[in-house]
Parts: structure tokens; C-alpha cells; sequence
């Protein structure tokens, strides 16, 4: 269980990581990946959902922007040999790209990533596919994944299991072009 799960507040200015993130009149020191930081804005309310890693001579708080990209995270750092600071510079690639990465087994993509080496490559990809789903749930996105998501949430929001959602979407015939026959297609064939 995390100390600290979540912090809302501002960022007086994003020159280095860990960036110091004040909630209210106290500042935390938030690492966090370098894709996200060109992201945030100075003295705007942001939200980061946060890990609390404790050592025996530190506390650090990785701060990430949606609570998907931190299970990613402390999925990471349940491999032996990854540590937070190699975690966070996984992160730096995207949700996406290391889920399609690990599905594809792509050794090369980890092994791009500074400090990271091939036995660590490989032991992220055997690890993590077990943990992140089998291969066909992780290959669904293509260039329409902004429709499959819209179609997965409707779907899932009219009380189908995700998992026999995602099952169906594969078999939506590719004559159907607009979301709203790819959903009565998907309707269809989960019997409403």
C-alpha cells in the first residue's frame, strides 16, 4: 500500500527531475517522466498519481498522469534488476509503445532505453506478458484506437465483461466504417 497515492496541486516550474510539486504550502519532490514534464504546465492545478518508493536511507514519489501509467510502473518495478529510476526512463516511451513492445517480444525496443540491458530486456518481456494480458488483448490497437476505445467503453458501461468485450471487437466484420455500426455489429453478436 502507497503512502501517498495521489497529489493534486501546482508546479512552480519544471526545470529539473525531480520536480518539486506543492500542494498547498508544502513542496514535494516528484519524479516523474520526462514525456510528462513537457507536458505540464507551470502554476496550473494538476493532478499526479503517485508511488511512494521507500529505502532504507530515502523516500522518493514518482508522479505519473493517469492512473494507468502508474500500474505500468509498479508493474515494472516487480521485475528483479528493475529499480524506479530505470522504471521511470521505461515510462518515457509510452503506455502504449512498451504494451506493444512487450506483446511483440521487442528486446531491441528495451535495449534503447539507457541503462537498461538485454537480460533486463528479456526478463521485462517475459514477465510483464503474463501480467499485462494475453497477446490478443494488448494487439488491439490500430490506427482507429480512438474508435475501439469509444467502442470498448460503450460496451463495457452497458455492463459486458471487458474481456468478452474485447473478444468481439477483433470479429466486427471490416465492411462496417462508422463507430455506430461497428457498435450495433458488436451488439449484435454479444446477443442484445
Amino acid at each position: 500500500m502507497s503512502m501517498i497515492g495521489a497529489l493534486r496541486g501546482t508546479i512552480q516550474a519544471i526545470k529539473k527531475n525531480p520536480i518539486v510539486f506543492f500542494v498547498g504550502d508544502v513542496g514535494y519532490a516528484v519524479s516523474i517522466p520526462d514525456t510528462l514534464a513537457k507536458t505540464l504546465q507551470p502554476e496550473k492545478k494538476t493532478l499526479l498519481f503517485v508511488h511512494t518508493h521507500v529505502r532504507d536511507d530515502a523516500i522518493e514519489l514518482f508522479g505519473f498522469s493517469s492512473q494507468e501509467d502508474l500500474s505500468l510502473f509498479e508493474l515494472l518495478l516487480t521485475v528483479s534488476g528493475v529499480g524506479p529510476k530505470i522504471a521511470l526512463l521505461v515510462m518515457n516511451a509510452g503506455n502504449d509503445a512498451i504494451k506493444h513492445a512487450v506483446a511483440i517480444g521487442d528486446v531491441d525496443f528495451f535495449t534503447a532505453i539507457p541503462r537498461l540491458g538485454k537480460k533486463n530486456a528479456q526478463k521485462i518481456i517475459i514477465e510483464l506478458k503474463t501480467k499485462l494480458g494475453s497477446i490478443e488483448d494488448l494487439n488491439l490497437r490500430d490506427d482507429q484506437s480512438g474508435e475501439t476505445d469509444e467502442i470498448i467503453e460503450a460496451l463495457v458501461s452497458m455492463g459486458f465483461v471487458k474481456k468478452e468485450v474485447l473478444a468481439i471487437i477483433k470479429k466486427i466484420p471490416s465492411s462496417d466504417v462508422t463507430v455506430e455500426q461497428k457498435l450495433k455489429s458488436a451488439l449484435k453478436m454479444l446477443g442484445r
